[in-house]
């Protein structure tokens, strides 16, 4: 399987460790494709011909382009790499706010999925949402479905639309679990803990709600029922989260962030 990666940053380079690491791809059959100086971390498995800094007929030999610029450099990108694309190529974006039917029109190619990818992608636990034009079939979407497990899990949707929900969710939930442990990890040094150790108790922490959630078939709320006894500590800690109309909080946050995706996508 031929891929190749335009745009090598921070989640261009995942996908080619990831690519390489499972080996969904060969170094000999991976291709590079950034102007600015390549990461060595990213090239050093990859044979040097396959680096390429100028738009190249080896664009053409590709069974997958993934597409992983900024969405601003899309347009100039397009009009240099259009003429070197034919009809059987599948072209996998993962650029924010630019649509499937944008990308298919300045590229004049049919087979287009456009995915929705998250930070933890760099340590293969990931979240990916993805979506496609009616131009591929399922072996084909398949195809591309064990790719981006490469990077982690997966969920398809046949509404685009919901690629602004995943964004919301997923793309930018990793914030908002950062917040919550940051603040938490603030207040413990408050209370005494030294800043090791409440990074450490707070990390666990949700390590370990995330397991428990994950390896049984109780709901959070079910979880938050077994923590929190009556009378308790847990129950005068989600008594004030309500009182302050946290769950208002963090669904109003999500929406703003769906708001955003909307717009950026217009």
């Amino acid at each position: 399987m031929r891929v190749l990666v335009i745009g090598v940053g921070n989640m261009g380079s995942t996908y080619v460790r990831c690519l390489l690491n499972s080996h969904f791809t060969s170094s000999e059959q991976l291709f590079l494709f950034d102007k600015k100086a390549l990461p060595s971390q990213a090239i050093k498995h990859v044979s040097p011909q396959n680096v390429l800094t100028e738009p190249s007929k080896e664009i053409s030999t590709a069974d997958i382009i993934m597409l992983a610029v900024k969405p601003q450099d899309f347009a100039e990108l397009s009009a240099q790499i259009a003429p070197f694309l034919n009809s059987n190529q599948i072209v996998l974006s993962i650029m924010a706010g630019v649509k499937i039917a944008e990308i298919s029109n300045l590229l004049n190619v049919p087979k287009v999925v456009r995915a929705m990818p998250n930070l933890p992608a760099q340590i293969g636990m990931g979240m990916t949402v993805f979506s496609s034009a009616s131009g591929l079939d399922k072996s084909e979407l398949l195809t591309i479905q064990n790719l981006l497990n490469t990077t982690g899990k997966t969920i398809y949707v046949e509404n685009e639309e919901l690629l602004n929900v995943a964004t919301a969710i997923s793309g930018s939930g990793p914030a908002y679990v950062f917040y919550f442990m940051n603040e938490m990890i603030s207040k413990a040094m408050e209370l005494g803990f030294r800043k090791a150790e409440a990074e450490l108790m707070v990390t666990q922490t949700f390590l370990g709600a995330v397991h428990l959630l994950g390896n049984n078939d109780l709901s959070c709320s079910e979880w938050i029922a077994k923590v929190a006894s009556k009378g308790g500590t847990t129950e005068a800690a989600l008594k004030s989260f309500s009182e302050n109309t946290m769950h208002h909080s963090i669904s109003s946050g999500v929406q703003a962030a769906f708001n955003r995706a909307v717009e950026l996508g217009k």
